[in-house]
């Protein structure tokens, strides 16, 4: 890729090396598969899951950000919808989703070079024990909070409590494997844990951390829209309109700005977030320059639309990043905890109908492909045919409680790209009757004698999703099925996902390199009748509960990417999803101000690397 960077005083050839990149990344992995023999001991600068952190001690900055990036401009980035919270820690309410990456930070940061690694924020040190029962943090002299107040023990044990029982249910599950958190200094807290485990170590260092005086006598989990939580990050909430717009400017007292972790990253002085009524909306506000820039994820948009006059005198410049991280999902979700959803036949039917190839035609000029699961894309993925190795190993003592296809092998229907997708709908029509369903007078009738008919729940705004679904519907239309779009705002669309209030919605889940604790919260039985779980689909499965297990607590990365592969399958087979296209590379259109460094992390284009290490320099 060529970019024109003027920042660094001439033209630069942004171009990255295949071959380099490949390598850096077998010897990462193959970093990764090496045993560490003993635990830590002793405080280091970082951790990683297994072997060591890449970064020495005395590293300069993050591989991925220019040190001596400039400092200053404002950055506008613009969203669909609205909000009615500044506090993304709790259930309660909609809180723009930049807040809870901009505004707080944690006693440990991630490297986006490397997976299943984190380096020392707030904390100046970690230590472990051998086993890994239990890690001790110590806090920085100097960290303090955005109100010049000191950053304290007290501040991180109740952080970790209040959010483990009172907030967002993410942090829960972290909270129910502590046995006890204790100061054990005027800056050392030990966290330990109620069993062994590897990743809980670098996961302890990832919470974020509040002030505790601030809610002396305030309920946390239902704090009012002026009540946001104050943090320690280099951005405090400057001004805000309801609904409309929020400011975040740097705070020049920042207490960290001379860590090594942190050179080259959060230079603008403004960070603004508007807000519009839906895509189309904020499109056009990007082309008028109200906003700063705009990830575009759809192909035939990005080499079709983008001829605007900025673009073509060069006010405006379109960046593609390359990535290696795993797809993750996007698509559309079915809820199983809803008739007929229960039934994989009636699931695999309706992915049947959904004709990808003539919607991926029609929708990117079939410049993108489908993803084909969770981790597809990336050395986590499962393989195609039938399950062999460490994996055939995992899943064989539940071969009989497994969907068809998880130890066979499992691919997604595929259609001949025409409109009525012939060969799809006669296999759906033939699943739906094995489950019982039967045609009257062109109308599919479900086993209890009722026309089958399901909603599907689209939040404001969402104009890619409705496109899509209307081509759906005429495709069920076929079958004799009737499916309703129902559109809402933000705050009904949130309050109704959260109460598993629908029986299809569309669904966008990233993965990672180091997936751990968080995939219970996803696809874990205890998660799939929890209010506001990350389990949309209601996920029971003994299999999975040991596969997540299986991740958790494995001991080699040898181990470790086998469940990953076997979780993937048994996501796949279950048929609960119905993937659409993936972003095989990150497209960010954006102000020719704005500048960012010839090196990209492995996980590529991110909030933590967008806006995180970017700069603005006028010429």
């Amino acid at each position: 890729m060529i970019k024109e960077n003027k920042a660094l005083g001439g033209i630069v050839l942004k171009m990255k090396s295949d071959c380099s990149r490949k390598t850096g990344f077998l010897g990462l992995v193959i970093g990764l598969s090496i045993w560490a023999t003993q635990g830590i001991t002793d405080p280091r600068h970082g951790i990683a899951m297994y072997g060591d952190p890449a970064l020495p001690p005395d590293f300069v900055s993050l591989p991925y950000a220019w040190a001596d990036a400039p400092k200053g401009g404002t950055v506008v980035t613009g969203n669909t919808g609205g909000y009615d919270s500044l506090n993304p820690f709790i259930l309660k309410g909609t809180a723009p989703w930049q807040l809870r990456h901009l505004t707080h930070e944690s006693l440990m940061s991630r490297s986006w070079d490397e997976p299943l690694t984190v380096y020392g924020l707030l904390a100046e040190s970690i230590e472990v024990d051998p086993n890994r029962f239990w890690v001790e943090f110590t806090l920085r002299a100097e960290a303090q909070f955005s109100d010049n107040t000191p950053v304290t023990v007290q501040d991180v044990i109740w952080s970790y409590e209040t959010l483990g029982t009172k907030g967002h249910p993410r942090y829960h599950g972290f909270h129910q494997k502590l046995a006890s958190i204790t100061a054990t200094g005027a800056r050392t807290v030990r966290l330990t844990f109620k069993e062994p485990s590897r990743e809980l170590a670098l996961i302890a260092g990832l919470r974020p951390i509040l002030k505790k005086a601030q809610y002396e006598g305030v309920d946390f989990a239902n704090a009012t829209l002026d009540d946001f939580p104050v943090g320690s990050s280099p951005y405090v909430i400057d001004s805000f309109t309801p609904g409309r717009t929020v400011s975040l400017k740097r705070n020049p007292d920042y207490w960290g700005r001379d860590l090594p972790i942190r050179q080259g990253t959060q230079n603008f002085d403004e960070i603004r977030i508007e807000f519009f009524g839906d895509q189309s909306v904020l499109f056009e506000a990007f082309k008028a320059g109200d906003i700063s820039f705009l990830r575009e994820f759809n192909a035939e948009r990005w080499a079709t639309l983008y001829d605007f006059p900025a673009v073509q005198d060069g006010r405006v410049v379109q960046s593609e990043i390359p990535h290696q991280k795993p797809t993750g999902m996007t698509g559309f979700v079915m809820n199983g905890r809803h008739a007929p959803f229960d039934d994989i036949r009636v699931r695999d039917a309706l992915l049947h109908a959904f004709n990808f190839e003539f919607i991926n035609d029609n929708g990117t000029g079939a410049r993108q492909n489908r993803i084909t699961s969770y981790f597809s894309g990336s050395s986590l993925a499962k393989r195609d045919g039938a399950a062999d190795g460490r994996v055939a190993d995992l899943l064989s003592s539940f071969a009989n409680d497994l969907p068809e296809g998880t130890i066979e092998g499992y691919t997604l229907p595929r259609s001949d790209g025409s409109e009525r997708n012939r060969k799809n709908i006669r296999k759906a029509l033939k699943l739906l009757q094995e489950a019982g369903f039967s045609v009257d007078q062109g109308v599919m009738m479900t086993p209890q004698g009722q026309p089958f008919t399901f909603e599907i729940l689209l939040r404001k705004g969402n104009d890619r999703d409705r496109r899509i679904t209307e081509n759906y519907r005429k495709s069920l239309e076929r079958l004799g099925i009737t499916a309703t779009v129902s559109i809402v705002d933000d705050a009904q669309y949130n309050e109704r996902i959260s109460k598993f209030e629908f029986d299809m919605t569309d669904y966008r889940r990233f993965a990672s390199l180091s997936p751990g604790i968080e995939q219970a919260l996803y696809w874990g039985s205890e998660a799939a009748d929890q209010p506001g779980s990350r389990n949309l689909m209601g996920l029971k499965s003994p299999a999975m509960d040991a596969m997540i297990d299986t991740l958790i607590n494995a001991d080699t990365y040898e181990d470790y990417q086998a469940a990953a592969r076997a979780i993937d399958r048994i996501l796949a087979a279950s048929r609960f999803f119905i993937p659409i296209w993936n972003f095989g590379v990150g497209r960010i259109a954006h102000d020719a101000r704005l500048n960012y460094p010839d090196y990209t992390p492995l996980y590529g284009d991110g909030s933590q690397w967008m806006p995180a290490v970017w700069w603005y320099q006028e010429d």
